[in-house]
């Protein structure tokens, strides 16, 4: 089985597989290519099936270059909208909104509290749009990821461990 090789000063071996479909294989630059090469056929049943469902997702998910435009006027339209709404229940102060064709992520927040969102958000159910925006919002009280965050979040939908779920 192919992979692409990435040997670091790291103390564990990664398995991944990359938007291209390729498997990437994160070693530590001690491991021995026989010990690399045993572990990737171990987990050939694994990488297939992520293989597989990559591949699903990018279908699933993939748009024209009109459907993205559309996309985005919506994102700016629909995410604006949701922010202002929710930026006023939770009574915080955002600095501006922007959108971006980030790939990795749906959301941000700067530390001068601005929010950047993916257009590909609104590929999703409006419960998950809530969620991310919500998300962002809740990072303009706390910065990180910790227990005050999430409750914050809980404060305002109590069922956000589910809405999260729908962007997995």
């Amino acid at each position: 089985m192919e992979y692409k090789l990435i040997q670091s000063k790291r103390k564990t071996i990664e398995l991944s597989i990359d938007d291209e479909l390729n498997t990437v294989v994160k070693a530590p630059l001690k491991m021995s290519i026989a010990d690399i090469n045993s572990f990737v056929e171990k987990h050939e049943k694994w990488i297939k099936k992520h293989i597989e469902d990559k591949k699903n997702r990018l279908e699933k998910y993939s748009v024209s270059k009109d459907e993205e435009s559309m996309l985005k006027e919506k994102a700016k339209f629909h995410l604006g909208e949701r922010t202002e709404y929710f930026a006023k229940v939770m009574g915080l102060e955002y600095s501006g909104i922007k959108i971006t064709s980030a790939k990795k992520r749906f959301g941000s927040c700067s530390a001068k509290n601005s929010i950047c969102y993916s257009w590909r958000l609104m590929l999703y159910p409006a419960e998950a749009i809530d969620y991310v925006v919500v998300h962002e919002l809740s990072h303009i009280k706390h910065k990180n990821h910790g227990k005050e965050f999430y409750k914050l979040i809980e404060r305002y939908l109590q069922d956000y461990k589910n809405r999260e779920k729908l962007l997995k």
